[in-house]
């Protein structure tokens, strides 16, 4: 399967067939999402309109974790495979997932504020979140920190598969540690905690945003693929 779409002109291809339809899915998701989220949803009982900040934070701290979760995979197959499409992916992916770790580092503090009285304590899941972004910010470094892109493409892959050592660490903190974050609401053993007029609201910001960053990715893949086209006549000709 990776043979399949790590062919570039397969891989365009598809893209250019896919962003219409992940462009109007990331447009009518966040419509109702948005309305739905913020005027029509009710205020938490304990939280007051505060907990409407969930529909964006909860989203966004998601993607983060997996566009981490993404990029290491594109580095474990480029170390394996040597092939530049998984090098792109990565270089595509990290910047978004950065700013995705941003938000929800930023999104978090507004929601704690209120909630525990102060914008940033050094708990589990926030210490770890922190973490995080800066492994993005580490690959992007190494990634880009050579003229020649080929010399940072090891290094960096190398540093993305060990920070995905803090992934698990992100996703069980609440659970591993006591912390002031609330524990899980979807993703728990004992099913969803959140009531319906909050959870469906909430899943489809969370479809918006999963369609928002496949189309962003696949546009900064197509971005670089062209690039490489345009560039290598010159390389010939040189």
């Amino acid at each position: 399967m990776f043979d399949f779409f790590a062919n570039p002109t397969r891989f365009t291809r598809l893209a250019r067939a896919l962003l219409p339809v992940m462009k109007l899915i990331t447009i009518l998701c966040f419509g109702f999402g948005l309305y739905w989220g913020l005027v029509t949803s009710p205020a938490d009982y304990q939280q007051g309109d505060t907990v409407r900040i969930m529909y964006i934070h909860v989203p966004v701290a998601w993607l983060a974790s997996s566009s981490y979760f993404i990029l290491a995979l594109c580095a474990l197959f480029f170390l394996v495979w040597r092939h530049p499409l998984a090098d792109i992916g990565a270089r595509a992916v990290a910047p978004v997932g950065a700013i995705f770790a941003a938000l929800t580092l930023i999104t978090g503090a507004l929601w704690g504020k209120p909630t525990w009285g102060t914008y940033w304590v050094w708990d589990a899941r926030l210490t770890s979140m922190l973490v995080l972004f800066f492994f993005f910010i580490g690959y992007m470094a190494l990634a880009g920190g050579f003229e020649n892109r080929k010399r940072g493409a090891r290094p960096a892959a190398i540093l993305a598969l060990v920070g995905a050592i803090n992934l698990p660490i992100v996703k069980f903190s609440v659970d591993w540690w006591n912390t002031l974050h609330q524990p899980a609401s979807l993703l728990r053993s004992g099913g969803v905690s959140i009531d319906a007029s909050m959870l469906w609201p909430l899943l489809t910001m969370f479809a918006g945003f999963q369609a928002f960053f496949i189309v962003i990715v696949l546009m900064r893949i197509l971005r670089f693929l062209n690039e490489m086209k345009q560039s290598a006549p010159a390389r010939r000709a040189s």
